[in-house]
């Protein structure tokens, strides 16, 4: 770990205090953990910090835990380019908890909540578009929160006669349903097509 680090570290949490629940350097990078709340507080002061200038939002992803009280952290991805540093703030959340928006500090936070809203279903108070991004606007559930069912009642296809995405009710093939598990060296109980001459 790189002395500067370590003193960039010291200096974060002592200007900010109360508002960094932890810190933690992995990676070769600093990572806060922070309150829904003091989530606007701490993006600021980090963008507009003259030791800290993270002018740069890199990302904004999310990551599932359904074992724990809060299941979500939405992690903030910031680079300074000025102190060739970057940062990673993680706020926890439930499927009710209401995080600020980021937009109003970092424009471009506008797609990446989006995206995590549609996949996760985490709610950002104060975005000015939030609706899905990704998967269609008829998709029930969110994609990537662990508790979806691996089947389902409907699948869709874009249809080119109507021009439009379609729901249709599953349909399997009866070919895909049934297998048979005998050896091959043994043979089958049944003629297959063709092979009727070779049974005689």
């Amino acid at each position: 770990m790189s002395e500067a680090l370590r003193d960039f570290s010291s200096y974060v949490r002592e200007r900010l205090g109360a508002k960094v629940q932890d810190a933690a350097i992995a990676f070769g990078e600093l990572a806060l953990q922070v309150e829904p709340g003091d989530i606007i507080d701490v993006l600021t002061f980090l963008k507009n910090d003259v030791q800290c200038q993270f002018v740069s939002i890199i990302d904004i992803c999310g990551a599932d835990y359904p074992m724990r009280e809060k299941r979500f952290d939405v992690v903030y991805h910031l680079l300074s380019p000025r102190q060739n540093l970057r940062v990673r703030v993680k706020v926890q959340a439930d499927e009710e908890t209401l995080i600020p928006s980021a937009t109003p500090i970092y424009p471009g936070a506008d797609w990446y909540e989006r995206e995590t809203y549609d996949l996760y279903g985490v709610l950002f108070a104060g975005h000015p578009d939030l609706r899905r991004i990704l998967t269609d606007y008829g998709f029930e559930g969110h994609p990537l929160r662990k508790d979806f069912p691996l089947t389902g009642f409907f699948e869709v296809r874009y249809d080119d006669e109507v021009k439009r995405v379609v729901y249709e009710p599953v349909e399997l093939k009866q070919e895909f349903r049934t297998f048979d598990f005998l050896s091959p060296w043994e043979g089958t109980d049944y003629v297959l097509p063709g092979d009727e001459k070779a049974k005689q």
